[in-house]
């Protein structure tokens, strides 16, 4: 079922006690009061995150990724193969970074078609695996101008919207393989992922491996830290150092200086 899921969500409103709503729910900025929630649904076609010309445009400017980076360059031979004037570009704004954004989000969205687990045997860390995996190999064909993209997500303006969709990453990935939890250990999960996944984007930046396997290398030393360090985090105290740890390993691989 969520495997169908292809775009941006709605939501139902559905009432229920206040134990109810999950931390996913809340994840997603439902809002919360003591009669009524709105909850995550699959009963509804999905809205897209785009519109109708931005998803046109920002798609053909993808294939000028290669040859012109995150540009404005980029986004003007978008607009021109999609049959809209140069102006035209004004749809998108933030420039380069609605680029950016448009490749994050849709390569997220498209993680639930793009694999499945017909193993009912696969445990739920090996799927978290597979999903990651799965996402990096859709850098591929930018992944030569990838350290431009970081350097623009990493400007003021663009660090909150750049860490909140790696948020979302993470948090799709843990959905998508299963997770269930719903004590502290659904954030220790989506905030260690989050940390472990922008390391290893960075790292295959510059690997020059067959088939990028070193980057898979890394990303498995990088879980295997994970859940050794994991395994240790008792209290609310080590629970925020860790934390701490893990947010600032992620703003230090999109190239912010701390």
């Amino acid at each position: 079922m969520a495997a169908s899921r292809a775009l941006a969500p709605r939501f139902v409103c559905l009432r229920q006690p206040l134990e109810a709503t999950s931390p996913r729910a809340r994840s997603r900025g439902h809002t919360i009061s003591s009669q009524t929630r709105t909850y995550y649904s699959y009963e509804h076609d999905p809205t897209p995150p785009f519109t109708a010309a931005e998803s046109s445009i920002l798609s053909a400017a993808l294939n000028h990724i290669p040859h012109h980076g995150f540009t404005a360059s980029a986004l003007t031979l978008g607009a021109r193969d999609a049959g809209y004037l140069e102006v035209s570009t004004n749809l998108v704004p933030r420039g380069p970074y609605d680029l950016i954004n448009y490749h994050l989000v849709t390569q997220r969205l498209a993680l639930g078609t793009r694999i499945q687990f017909p193993d009912a045997k696969m445990g739920v860390g090996a799927k978290v695996r597979a999903l990651a995996i799965q996402r990096l190999r859709a850098n591929r064909a930018v992944i030569n101008r990838w350290q431009e993209a970081l350097a623009i997500m990493a400007q003021p303006a663009y660090i909150p919207p750049s860490l909140a969709e790696l948020a979302r990453l993470a948090d799709e990935i843990w959905f998508l393989a299963g997770d269930t939890s719903v004590d502290t250990s659904w954030y220790t999960k989506r905030a260690t992922l989050a940390a472990v996944y922008s390391s290893t984007e960075l790292f295959m930046t510059t690997d020059k491996s067959p088939e990028y396997m070193e980057t898979e290398r890394f990303l498995d030393r990088r879980l295997d830290e994970t859940r050794r360090v994991g395994g240790v985090v008792r209290d609310v105290g080590q629970w925020v150092g860790f934390t701490g740890s893990s947010v600032l390993n992620v703003l230090k691989s999109k190239g912010v200086r701390i």
